[in-house]
């Protein structure tokens, strides 16, 4: 009985932690399909079976049965399928073009987390004004409202969502009770729109309408944005809670959709349509809907914000972002973190959205490109492991799932002429960040070549022998332990800046993305120790609390700092970046009063 009941708590917790984005796309992708195409009887069966089809290959098959069939210790998402395919594919042109459709995928995701917020609660504002008295308000007052949401939204986000994030599910779970009433409800008025789950009537669509019909798909696609969260979030909640979830939300999405098709053709009207065919079934409760519709609307951007500041940690952890600022908002849960620097330059972006095209229809010009070639590398990487892994039925089937992407991605092609270049232009920030990044260090490491720790002993005991060591311990930060950095060879051998005890400390990112190791090593010389801390890729620690764990109590803390001097404009801007960011020990929260920085030169 505990299981069962546990069971379905997690599958609460799903509805509002996972299915946010794609539980609020029924407020606007009928609406925005017909504005490309007439609304016909055939259309419309077509454009219905287009959407039962997509949810079904797309988020079923593509996330709920392949990708959450490859995880590392139960997480998912575009990272873990990079760090799956590169265990097979490990050196190479071949391991340099997944690590880059990695990175591409990660800024797709991180674009995707502008336009999420931004469509989802314009959307949901824009039926305000089918409420009795509120029909006085204008375009400008829908976009006011919703940069004030938005604005209270993200100031909000430093206090963390623990407290508050109990209710997000219960109330998912009333809005996805909510458009499966309301939908079928409308179906009891022409039960014949069921008859459009046929495959038939999306092919024929495709078929007769040529490729104005591959271009209607470039919107369809609409209704699977947030498939790729089934994944992505995996590793909070485990698969099974979240594949359970997703049959009741997939049924919810289906009699909605179909039951505003049914709207459609009884009342001829494609204006608003979820909005109009709540208030015609039942006005007493449209106000309780609209503002369930904004609270559902600000769950789903708020998934997408902690998303995103859950990519930005696992890039910093794994050295493709720089280092930045975090705040750690729960005690207990790990993904609850704060990133300061991302959440107001996501607020920037998102308004700067809602300003730029003022109306949801708008806004869904850009929307769809972003998620889709993420899709679309999801599955290549998908054909890839299972080749691999000689799993032949999945690769198959990843194979058509990759064909369906394509066709997909064709018909989006269209957008770019429309808006749809802005998701590409947000998506190119955090990609460019992590290519002068990445190439910076890379530059940076070569330049500053490390002493083999034989080299350095030689020295290093001429100097110790002497006698005049300063009391106490000193940690130094290194890569690993039989490598030391120049500026460790700096402070010791040219300053003759010796402790009685000095630890190289050295942490390493894992390919998995929790667990903490931490082995002492004694007497790598005479009075020098090495201490080895191995952490997850999305572990939070207490830096401070593993070394106290060692019985280490450090008198001084030692870190490198670079001073570039470079006329490179790549070597330039990565120098900007670094002054710009939190240094090491500021990342990790070490004492402030025991550390020292010393500054290494360095000319390219």
């Amino acid at each position: 009985m505990k299981f069962k009941i546990s069971s379905f708590s997690d599958i609460v917790k799903a509805m509002g932690l996972v299915f946010g984005d794609i539980g609020t796309s029924p407020i606007y992708t009928l609406v925005i399909v017909f504005t490309l195409t007439r609304p016909s009887h055939d259309n419309l069966f077509g454009i219905l079976s287009l959407i039962f089809w997509t949810l079904i290959i797309l988020v079923t098959i593509e996330y709920a049965w392949l990708a959450m069939s490859l995880s590392i210790k139960g997480e998912g998402g575009v990272i873990v399928l990079k760090e799956v395919l590169s265990s097979f594919v490990k050196k190479g042109k071949k391991a340099t073009i997944v690590a880059y459709l990695g990175y591409f995928g990660i800024s797709l995701l991180m674009g995707d987390g502008v336009i999420t917020p931004a469509i989802s609660i314009l959307s949901a504002v824009e039926g305000l004004p089918l409420i009795h008295g509120f029909e006085w308000i204008t375009g400008n007052i829908v976009i006011l409202i919703t940069m004030v949401i938005t604005i209270i939204l993200f100031a909000f986000q430093y206090k963390g969502t623990d407290k508050v994030a109990s209710s997000f599910g219960p109330i998912m779970i009333i809005w996805f009770i909510s458009l499966f009433i309301s939908g079928f409800i409308s179906i009891l008025n022409m039960p014949s729109i069921l008859l459009a789950i046929s495959p038939t009537y999306a092919i024929s669509f495709l078929t007769h309408n040529g490729l104005a019909g591959i271009l209607v798909l470039s919107e369809v696609i609409l209704c699977a944005t947030g498939g790729e969260a089934l994944y992505a979030d995996m590793g909070h909640l485990g698969a099974l809670p979240i594949r359970r979830a997703w049959g009741f939300v997939f049924a919810a999405l289906i009699f909605n959709y179909f039951g505003q098709g049914a709207y459609i053709l009884v009342n001829h009207t494609t204006d608003l349509v979820l909005f109009q065919m709540v208030k015609s079934q039942a006005e007493f409760l449209y106000i309780p809907f609209i503002i369930l519709t904004i609270f559902a609307t600000i769950i789903a951007s708020q998934a997408m914000i902690s998303a995103v500041f859950s990519l930005v940690y696992q890039g910093i952890t794994t050295r493709i972002f720089p280092l930045m600022k975090i705040k750690y908002t729960s005690t207990h849960i790990k993904s609850q973190i704060y990133i300061g620097a991302v959440n107001w330059g996501l607020l920037v972006a998102v308004l700067f959205m809602i300003l730029l095209f003022k109306a949801s229809s708008n806004l869904a010009a850009a929307y769809g490109l972003a998620v889709t070639i993420t899709m679309t590398i999801s599955s290549i990487l998908m054909v890839w492991i299972f080749k691999h892994k000689k799993s032949y039925l999945k690769m198959s089937m990843a194979a058509v799932v990759f064909l369906v992407d394509l066709l997909f991605l064709f018909s989006l092609t269209d957008k770019l002429q429309h808006g749809g270049y802005w998701s590409l232009i947000i998506a190119a920030v955090p990609f460019t960040v992590t290519l002068i990044w990445i190439a910076g260090q890379k530059t940076i490491y070569r330049s500053f070549r490390s002493l083999p720790l034989d080299t350095f002993k030689i020295a290093y005991e001429q100097i110790y022998n002497r006698g005049q060591n300063i009391d106490g311990t000193a940690l130094f930060f290194s890569r690993t332990n039989f490598e030391i950095p120049p500026y460790v060879a700096h402070c010791i051998i040219s300053s003759n800046i010796i402790y009685d005890k000095n630890i190289l400390v050295s942490i390493m990112r894992t390919d998995n993305p929790y667990g903490v190791e931490s082995g002492y090593v004694e007497d790598l010389a005479i009075g020098l120790h090495g201490l080895t801390i191995k952490l997850g890729y999305m572990e939070v620690v207490d830096l401070t609390s593993i070394i106290k764990k060692h019985n280490i109590n450090e008198k001084v803390i030692f870190y490198g700092v670079e001073d570039i001097v470079t006329s490179s404009f790549m070597l330039k801007l990565y120098s900007f970046f670094k002054k710009l960011t939190p240094n090491f020990v500021q990342f990790y929260k070490l004492p402030y009063r025991k550390i020292h920085g010393v500054v290494t030169r360095i000319e390219i």
